[in-house]
């Protein structure tokens, strides 16, 4: 039976509904997909084309080839084809459209970057700055010492409320992309750490206020994401690290040096949260270059 035509539009609003309360991807995640589904409507209405059974693979290629020509990188490229695969199966999923014109676009060539890794003796002049004595300085510790023991992305660490904390147990429970829930192991450093800031700092920086979220600032609200972000910033430079450091730096640190002592793939893979183990073996590339390195530097006949 033939699907009804429908204006493209109205398709839009279906599927960012879709993917925010179905799938239950962050504001954040839907905004960008909005954004990237919206040029690619534009680029089909100057085609002319109104409804999705009217679209072929080569308006999908003209698309991501006019976004290339626009200086738009592989990367993103990728990221708009994304979202264009997702809309359309969505469309065939809830009968919207007849085919999924997307499913024969190949993906662009991407050159995957190894990420950047603090080594240990930065990573210990990072967690010396925060002066424990001191709110703020116990909360920004507390903060250190959690990133780095648990490979938190800097959302799920902004996101993690008291209830998720089972210290005594020795464990945490994030949520991660799609709102999906994984326990992750908390060592000994981290543990004394928040349970410092629990007991002394946080009651002083809400100010009596009622908060259900771990870390706070004043008055007891919610840090942001950006505000983990300049503290971190802030803290590198007065440590010594030259280079910029992030939330997510100390989660590539993290993932690196359990891999470098010797921890089982799979185990990281699941306290990082990855969907796929071929997102975490990026990790084992970085071991491998350092391995290289070594030996270059110290083999005499390298």
């Amino acid at each position: 039976m033939r699907a009804e035509v429908r204006p493209l539009e109205p398709l839009l609003d279906l599927f960012l509904t879709y993917v925010r309360v179905e799938r239950g991807l962050r504001p954040k995640t839907v905004d960008a997909y909005g954004s990237d589904l919206q040029r690619y409507l534009e680029h089909l209405h100057r085609e002319g084309i109104e409804n999705p059974d009217q679209i072929e693979p080569a308006h999908i290629l003209g698309h991501l080839t006019a976004l290339a020509r626009g200086g738009l990188s592989p990367r993103s490229q990728a990221r708009h084809l994304a979202a264009i695969r997702m809309f359309h199966r969505f469309l065939l999923a809830d009968r919207l459209a007849q085919r999924d014109p997307a499913r024969a676009v190949d993906r662009p060539k991407l050159g995957r970057s190894l990420p950047v890794v603090l080594g240990h003796g930065e990573i210990e002049a990072l967690l010396s700055v925060p002066d424990a004595h001191t709110a703020v300085g116990a909360r920004d510790r507390a903060m250190l010492e959690l990133l780095y023991a648990t490979g938190l992305r800097v959302s799920e660490l902004c996101d993690l409320t008291l209830e998720d904390l089972h210290l005594q147990a020795g464990y945490l429970v994030a949520r991660g992309k799609g709102a999906k829930e994984r326990i992750v192991p908390v060592g000994m450093a981290a543990i004394e750490a928040v349970e410092h800031y629990l007991r002394f700092s946080r009651p002083e920086i809400a100010r009596g206020r009622e908060s259900r979220y771990l870390f706070v600032g004043p008055g007891g609200r919610r840090l942001s994401r950006q505000t983990v972000w300049k503290r971190i910033r802030k803290l590198a430079r007065q440590a010594g690290i030259d280079r910029p450091v992030s939330p997510h730096k100390l989660r590539h640190s993290f993932a690196t040096h359990l891999l470098e002592g010797g921890a089982d793939l799979r185990a990281v893979q699941q306290m990082l949260g990855h969907a796929d183990v071929s997102t975490t073996q990026i990790y084992t590339h970085v071991n491998s270059k350092r391995l290289r390195e070594q030996y270059d530097r110290y083999h005499p006949r390298a």
